[in-house]
């Protein structure tokens, strides 16, 4: 019987990557996404879409629902994000809370609902999308670095919290990686080659490199495997040349 794996944010480039490179043969994905115009790529995967609200709770509960109806709920992936790198003297309250919300509030939200459904079960996998800017101090990403570093430590206390009651519990920081949500950098050669510079492997991710570790933690890490978060970005946080 194939498992099933919910995908939160399931229009992002990664998110359509992780999709093709599990087997579908033993999986069913369901992906909730934002804009009806965004699910044809991902119904042609074979993916059941739902269109909604990351940030709203009745629009997670509902999907979660759906996902419930086809069985356990064996893994899901929180891969919602937004490109916001602005100095906090040019960014209002308003922005800051927006993305606050897209990243942070649509995470909790996953982790609560999702996790009470995998709490019924006595077991599940859970992923959530962080960045390198949630542990390492970057230029201008102030208002992200709150956001996924408010991930990271949330992952970290609900791996404590559900490690007696079968939840495992990780996140993926990826350094800048080539999909549409870094296009503003990676379409101006100039911005590309100089953050390229800055990584120690002196080039940016692809998407399928994040798509396989992610890949990993949905279906084949080892049981005693929680509470991580997995820096992908190439040594930027961790090493020095």
């Amino acid at each position: 019987m194939k498992k099933n794996i919910a995908i939160i944010g399931g229009s992002s480039d990664i998110a359509i990557s992780t999709v093709n490179h599990i087997p579908n043969e033993e999986y069913n994905f369901f992906a909730l996404i934002r804009e009806q115009n965004k699910s044809s790529d991902l119904r042609n995967r074979g993916v059941d879409v739902a269109i909604g609200d990351a940030t709203s709770e009745e629009d997670v509960k509902k999907f979660v629902d759906l996902v419930k109806e086809s069985g356990e709920i064996h893994g899901v992936l929180h891969s919602v994000g937004s490109f916001a790198v602005r100095p906090p003297h040019a960014m209002n309250k308003e922005a800051f809370e927006s993305v606050i919300s897209t990243n942070l509030t649509s995470a909790f939200l996953t982790l609560s609902i999702a996790g009470k459904a995998m709490l019924s079960q006595g077991h599940g996998r859970m992923v959530f999308m962080s960045s390198v800017a949630g542990s390492l101090g970057l230029v201008n990403h102030e208002a992200i670095s709150a956001a996924k570093g408010g991930i990271e430590s949330m992952v970290r206390s609900a791996a404590a919290t559900y490690a007696n009651r079968g939840l495992r519990i990780n996140a993926v920081a990826p350094g800048l990686t080539d999909t549409k949500l870094a296009s503003p950098i990676m379409s101006n050669e100039t911005a590309s080659q100089a953050a390229s510079q800055k990584i120690p492997i002196k080039r940016v991710n692809e998407k399928e490199e994040i798509a396989e570790v992610l890949k990993w933690l949905l279906t084949e890490s080892p049981d005693n495997f929680t509470g991580q978060i997995l820096h992908t970005d190439g040594g930027m946080s961790n090493v020095l040349v």
